[in-house]
């Protein structure tokens, strides 16, 4: 895909290019830290709905609705981040989200009531959002060469977090009970208080003179840039929707124990961090665009055949399939960021939240009602094709 804007200048630190890349490799580190704790809190509601079916009595439409405000919160709403992380030169942003995050997901097993889960997770959603935008749009301009290598390190180790989020809160819940899950918040606050002492703040742009938003920047690319957010967001239908619903489909349909179904999950979304991490390094390599080619088609048979077998069989599918359904997410993040270097911030959250929480917002509530007409087997199952709906719009894409 070729790019049609200059890119964005970075002001170099002193000590030369030597100093420089060991400052960026210091900020891959810390925002590698940060986003694998982050996500280990957005990773936790899919992993607690059997318990609030459970023990709070909800419907799966009900269900749907909580991960679809959690969804908007901590997805749809990230461009808004993402333009207050272009504006204000600040790494306030990055810094206070796992605290944030891990305070208000943490407090779900205490809520006494439904309209307290909604308001958690929104608080919650609010910490994940601020933090992904301004993260991913430092690191981007904080490495040098090999964008697509240094994005896939840092995107993985937030898929990584995420797939941990469902074992770490069921470890949790065996340790200390429901009712004290706000334990679960310790490591947040922690990295909270290592991020504000040791995070530098985020490298200044030249092309971003006094923050203003590049209308024109954007304006320039539009066609491309739309055409990779719709990538995502069919991309984003799975991913999301597994994420919210694989555990309580486990145990409702296939009869799984509350923590068996949450480390298949986990296993699930590890093989998708696994891909997203070789998925970067292979567009270095091959190109972008042949990278999500593949990813899109070799997913399908493998999340199909998790459908329509059981036991060893099914669950070694559904990790092959998430493995290479991950394959994009650092791809289709870099690609924005070559597009628009100027407004790296808006387009990461273009990419990671916002064609995500779409994705999400839509279809995890209408997946809840559904389910409650066919079965949650049946719909999950079809949300299959929409990868290989991917796979004929990728063909537009530009060559490397």
């Amino acid at each position: 895909m070729s790019t049609q804007t200059t890119t964005a200048r970075v002001e170099a630190p002193p000590g030369g290019p030597q100093a420089a890349a060991r400052a960026g490799v210091l900020v891959l580190v810390l925002l590698s830290i940060g986003h694998f704790f982050v996500d280990i809190y957005s990773g936790a509601l899919g992993a607690l709905q059997p318990i609030f079916v459970e023990r709070m009595g909800l419907t799966l439409t009900q269900a749907g609705i909580l991960g679809g405000v959690f969804v908007f919160a901590s997805s749809v709403m990230q461009p808004a981040w993402g333009y207050l992380s272009d504006r204000f030169h600040t790494r306030l942003f990055a810094a206070l989200a796992p605290a944030v995050a891990g305070i208000a997901i943490s407090l779900l097993g205490v809520a006494p009531a439904y309209g307290w889960l909604l308001a958690l997770v929104s608080l919650g959603g609010a910490g994940i959002a601020a933090f992904h935008p301004q993260a991913s749009s430092t690191v981007a301009f904080s490495t040098q060469g090999r964008r697509g290598s240094w994005m896939a390190i840092f995107i993985s180790s937030g898929t990584l977090g995420f797939s941990l989020g469902p074992t770490y809160f069921s470890q949790v819940l065996e340790w200390v009970g429901f009712e004290h899950t706000y334990w679960a918040a310790v490591p947040g606050v922690l990295v909270t208080a290592f991020l504000l002492a040791q995070l530098p703040p985020p490298p200044r742009r030249a092309s971003h003179g006094h923050g203003g938003f590049d209308t024109a920047a954007l304006q320039a690319v539009w066609k491309p840039l739309l055409l990779l957010y719709l990538l995502v967001f069919l991309r984003s239908i799975v991913q999301i929707v597994f994420a919210q619903f694989l555990a309580l489909y486990l145990t409702l349909e296939r009869g799984y124990e509350f923590a068996a179904a949450n480390y298949t999950l986990t296993l699930y979304l590890a093989a998708g961090a696994i891909g997203g991490f070789l998925g970067g390094h292979l567009s270095d390599r091959f190109g972008r665009r042949n990278v999500i080619l593949i990813s899109m088609i070799a997913c399908v048979p493998f999340l199909l055949l998790f459908f329509l077998t059981d036991g060893p069989l099914a669950i070694a599918s559904l990790a092959l399939g998430g493995l290479i359904l991950f394959f994009t997410i650092p791809v289709n993040v870099v690609m924005a960021q070559e597009l628009v270097p100027s407004q790296a911030g808006t387009v990461s959250a273009l990419m990671m939240g916002f064609a995500w929480g779409m994705a999400g917002i839509v279809f995890v509530p209408f997946t809840g009602w559904a389910s409650e007409i066919f079965s949650l087997h049946q719909v999950l199952m079809s949300l299959v094709s929409f990868p290989a709906l991917g796979f004929l719009l990728a063909l537009k894409l530009e060559k490397d």
